[in-house]
């Protein structure tokens, strides 16, 4: 398989377009899954994805064509290249025109070969979970890592080389408390699995199994809750995605101003907090530069190789920033800003999860939303389901679990609302581990969640 590097420069040798990017990912991949206490599979694999970008100007504008390949056949390279020059030209002028970013020093990286993966990153947690298959619950769950390595080359001079490292792990235990089946889920976020304390996960997992001993039936209605660092980190995960200049320019969004502008420099969480996104954080370190092969309506193809700076997009409290390409900056009189793929929501006190039940006279500790979907991108609605644990909290002490719910709810209401925050921690957000497995989160205290409806799902 012909190198990544050398794949850039020839593409950008036999490229007849006014400009061209490229973007090569070789991708290292392991896992392990288990059901019914029980290793299923496990394994490892590679691959590469890559994508050319190409930019043909016209007396009416300059038309971009994106072509994706999964070849890592060299012969397919000209191939490739002539497609996306063939889709620039049959497109129209785009409307987000720029010059590509300008040429840079190449990372001291940059003729590295691609890192790797294999099925020992998780020599760590055979022991632990070989003891509890033995144990009288059911555990569920799955472990996996990948290493991604990415390099952007463009006709303008940008080398770019970047190694990705995203793992998780996840377990569900089932535990049959003869009157009912009890479900709950644990998980972590890594990046090599050697911060993984799997023992810990296990013996939380089981004391969540534990509270579910006694059942309670509850009606929809509103409750005070405490939202888990991941439960949290479920729900601002949507927020940071509704974050836009353009639409809160356009009056689309939460955060435009009424009668135009924006919200920025408002107050729009009632406690102290700051929501970042920082490709150079400790433990969720993200790619630092723009690197995509596709255009949304603040992240351009044009902006190519644009270095990612550290955000406050929410300052103590109040809407600091909003993101932008280059064009919607120029266009907006606004400053370029990209978020990084991680959020930190900090700000809080440093009580634990044990310090908030305890101070909670009667409420929800909710751990696990999932099938999230948004309502209403105006205001940020969300309706999702509970799962996996919820439990009744009565004088301090969790007393029982709790039915399932539906909820309502938008993140940005629930900033003005929220009235205690805890201890920031890395978490795994389980609704979006898929796509998003870089948090740092506080436990979040709700006093008036909106649980619409009762839901059948168990």
């Amino acid at each position: 398989m012909i190198a990544a590097q050398e794949l850039i420069e020839q593409v950008l040798a036999v490229s007849v377009a006014d400009d061209v990017a490229v973007i090569v990912a070789d991708v290292s991949e392991a896992s392990l899954r288990w059901a019914n206490s029980s290793m299923t599979t496990n394994g490892s694999s590679v691959y590469r994805e890559w994508s050319v970008v190409s930019f043909i100007a016209s007396d009416n504008g300059v038309s971009v064509g994106v072509v994706d390949s999964a070849s890592v056949d060299a012969g397919d390279i000209a191939d490739v290249v002539r497609a996306s020059e063939e889709t620039a030209r049959a497109a129209a002028p785009s409307a987000e025109s720029m010059p590509l970013v300008g040429a840079s020093d190449p990372d001291g990286n940059w003729a590295e070969p691609p890192s790797t993966t294999s099925i020992e990153v998780f020599a760590g947690l055979v022991a632990p979970l070989s003891a509890a298959f033995d144990g009288p619950d059911r555990l569920f769950g799955f472990a996996h890592h990948v290493v991604r390595t990415t390099w952007l080359g463009t006709s303008g001079g940008v080398r770019r080389r970047w190694v990705q490292h995203t793992g998780s792990i996840e377990i569900n235990g089932k535990r049959d408390h003869g009157t009912h089946v009890a479900s709950a889920w644990v998980g972590a976020g890594t990046t090599d699995f050697r911060d993984v304390d799997a023992s810990a996960l296990l013996r939380e997992l089981d004391r969540r199994l534990g509270w579910s001993r006694t059942r309670v039936e509850l009606p929809a209605g509103r409750y005070e809750v405490i939202l888990p660092p991941s439960a949290a980190a479920d729900l601002m995960i949507p927020l940071l995605w509704s974050l836009s200049g353009r639409s809160a320019r356009e009056g689309r969004s939460a955060f435009s101003r009424p009668g135009g502008g924006t919200r920025v420099g408002e107050r729009i969480a009632t406690l102290p907090l700051s929501l970042r996104t920082d490709p150079g954080s400790p433990g969720v370190a993200a790619i630092p530069f723009v690197a995509t092969s596709s255009s949304s309506e603040d992240v351009s193809v044009f902006d190519n190789g644009l270095p990612i700076e550290a955000i406050d997009w929410i300052a103590n409290g109040q809407l600091a920033a909003l993101p932008y390409s280059r064009s919607g900056a120029a266009h907006f009189d606004a400053q370029p800003a990209q978020a990084a793929h991680n959020l930190e929501l900090r700000g809080g006190s440093e009580a634990t999860i044990e310090e908030m039940v305890r101070a909670t006279q009667r409420g929800l500790l909710l751990t696990c939303l999932w099938y999230i979907r948004e309502v209403d991108p105006a205001t940020v609605l969300l309706t999702g389901l509970t799962r996996d644990g919820v439990y009744l909290i009565e004088d301090g002490e969790i007393v029982g679990e709790v039915n399932n719910f539906r909820f309502n709810e938008s993140p940005v209401s629930l900033l003005e609302r929220a009235n205690e925050a805890g201890a920031s921690e890395r978490t795994l957000p389980r609704e979006w581990a898929d796509w998003f497995t870089r948090a740092i989160m506080p436990p979040l205290r709700v006093p008036d969640f909106h649980m619409s409806s009762v839901s059948q799902a168990t």
